[in-house]
């Protein structure tokens, strides 16, 4: 309510096939209800650390354990704007990680207070939504620019 800054986390989940697997948000959530978002996303706690944080949300939202090694850093932002849904101001330096995924969504577990399962999208068809497409999706998602750097993860993460 204050806009302190704050610490988060984003992790997007990619297919050895270059597709983005997306949360599909609960329909209770406060902001961007029924929506796709990020596979993973959540806030550092106090004295933690983005990597550890990272693998726990991993952990609480989808039931994956894996080792902080398996990510691979993206990029670090700074924002901070106001969320005319809550009235909250949201200031946050959030680090985005990219993890490659070798499995099916049917395996991975919803966080049940938080969403409703987990959709793949091809990267090639991320460019050329339909508007009813662009409409299912949080819009800070789909800007070209967030675009973009999906797409170059996939490539960067597939080299190294």
């Amino acid at each position: 309510q204050k806009g302190l800054l704050h610490r988060e986390v984003n992790v997007y989940f990619y297919t050895p096939k270059k597709e983005i697997i997306f949360q599909h948000r609960g329909k209770n959530k406060d902001t961007f209800p029924n929506m796709l978002g990020v596979a993973v996303g959540g806030h550092v706690e106090l004295n933690g650390d983005y990597l550890t944080s990272a693998v726990r949300e991993i952990y609480e939202e989808t039931g994956l354990i894996i080792g902080s090694n398996n990510l691979k850093f993206i990029m670090q932002t700074k924002k901070k704007f106001f969320d005319k849904i809550t009235g909250n101001i949201n200031n946050n330096i959030k680090m985005i990680y990219a993890y490659c995924y070798e499995g099916g969504v049917e395996n991975l577990k919803v966080e049940r207070s938080d969403g409703q399962g987990f959709e793949i999208w091809p990267i090639s068809k991320l460019s050329n939504l339909s508007e009813k497409d662009r409409s299912r999706f949080l819009p800070s998602i789909i800007q070209k620019e967030k675009l973009d750097i999906i797409k170059n993860l996939v490539i960067k993460a597939k080299r190294k």
